[in-house]
């Protein structure tokens, strides 16, 4: 499984119209998401940056990104979306969204069915 995290702006003119849209994203451009081997898929918005996390769980990224490019729902909906949207100035050629490198991951101590948490007293009983 990869993580990824993708940036844009959004006009803001657009957001009211953007939240819209993302609060009931059609079913094919869901299930060509799903079937692009994507999961636990968020998009998240600060002022007007969007922020996009999603989990890759295929062997073929690039392949899978050419299979949901190529089809016709998907391509609607970026159609409506791509002019709410502005590329953030180091975006490569022939892409929208800027790709941002993990530099920190924990997904935290395996739980048990009886947990010990260590003592959240650090106060030294000597001092």
């Amino acid at each position: 499984m990869q993580r990824y995290c993708q940036l844009i702006r959004l006009h803001s003119e657009s957001r009211a119209e953007y939240i819209r849209y993302h609060a009931a994203v059609w079913p094919g451009v869901l299930a060509t998401i799903e079937a692009c081997n994507i999961r636990n898929y968020s998009i998240f918005l600060h002022g007007d940056l969007l922020i996009a996390y999603f989990e890759y769980l295929g062997s073929d990224y690039e392949g899978d990104m050419r299979r949901m490019a190529a089809d016709p729902e998907t391509q609607r909906w970026w159609s409506i979306m791509d002019p709410m949207q502005q590329p953030l100035p180091d975006v490569p050629a022939g892409h929208r969204w800027l790709e941002v490198p993990e530099v920190f991951h924990f997904d935290g101590a395996p739980i048990t069915s009886n947990p010990v948490y260590p003592s959240t007293d650090h106060s030294r009983e000597d001092a």
